[in-house]
């Protein structure tokens, strides 16, 4: 049985030096450009077995839905399901850890066959990459010391919202929100680290991940729970891999009827949650909304 205190306490205070090495830093949009030009061609599902390896894109520091643990082992939510994603393909697999800014790049160059990064499913992102069905949804949340609660948008005029690189909370607030401050992080360590030193009034980004991340952060509160429309997470491949798309949306279609992600939540987010998530307002079953 895993030692969950010891699992949820890095929902708190994020990874060790090891985590923040491996997400690095954003790449430039001239070397990004130049990766996406030299892309190698997404490998199908019969190269992937035949190489006995599938390569798949994922966080270290954003427990409890990937995040490295302390024997060095990925663990949460995503790798719930991508462990399985490839054992039914009957390969091993190696996990690359990525920042939320590089995600669509790496999905884009083939660097890794898969992107399962807590991936929020956007009209921009579906332009570059394929994404396959949803097994997750959400919204986003912000998160600010009990000392001075944010309860509304209207309460972070004037102060300095944190946000990390490439999320859907830094999209959300520079298209809705020109007036708020954004102070911005490549690593989901590096944010919440700004949070606990003071160098932001609030921090905003999924509401699944605030909600856990608070519930063992002393001090801090969840101020807005639920913000923006209500979006659905989803792995990614290369634009136009078909061939591996078809396979993973077959694999989740094929899931649901075990109820399988309703498993993941109880493994990897009912011992962070508690009775206070219903599992029903995040898992999505088979694909289906």
């Amino acid at each position: 049985m895993k030692n969950w205190n010891k699992i949820i306490k890095l929902v708190g205070v994020g990874l060790t030096a090891l985590a923040l090495v491996a997400c690095g830093g954003s790449k430039t949009e001239e070397v990004k450009t130049e990766n996406i030009a030299n892309a190698t061609k997404g490998r199908t599902v019969k190269e992937i077995q035949e190489s006995g390896v599938v390569k798949i894109g994922v966080f270290s520091d954003k427990a409890p839905f990937g995040y490295v643990d302390e024997n060095g082992k990925y663990q949460g939510y995503d790798i719930y399901f991508t462990d399985r994603i490839a054992k039914d393909l009957g390969v091993n697999v190696e996990y690359v850890s990525l920042d939320p800014a590089s995600r669509v790049e790496y999905a884009e160059t083939a660097k890794v066959d898969i992107v399962a990064a807590n991936f929020t499913v956007t009209k921009e992102r579906a332009e570059k990459v394929d994404f396959s069905l949803p097994y997750m949804k959400v919204s986003l949340g912000v998160v600010s010391p009990d000392t001075a609660v944010i309860k509304s948008v209207e309460e972070l005029n004037g102060k300095t919202l944190i946000v990390s690189k490439g999320t859907t909370a830094e999209t959300y607030f520079t298209a809705n929100h020109p007036e708020v401050k954004l102070q911005k992080y490549d690593a989901y360590t590096d944010a919440y680290n700004a949070l606990l030193d003071g160098r932001g009034d609030a921090f905003s980004t999924d509401n699944t991940e605030v909600l856990a991340w608070a519930k063992v952060n002393p001090g801090f509160t969840v101020g807005i729970d639920s913000l923006g429309n209500i979006d659905t997470i989803a792995v990614a491949v290369q634009k136009g891999n078909t061939d591996l798309l078809n396979w993973i949306n077959e694999e989740i279609k094929t899931l649901g009827k075990e109820n399988f992600f309703h498993e993941a939540f109880k493994a990897t987010l009912a011992p962070v949650y508690g009775d206070t998530v219903n599992p029903d307002s995040i898992v999505v079953e088979g694909g289906e909304i």
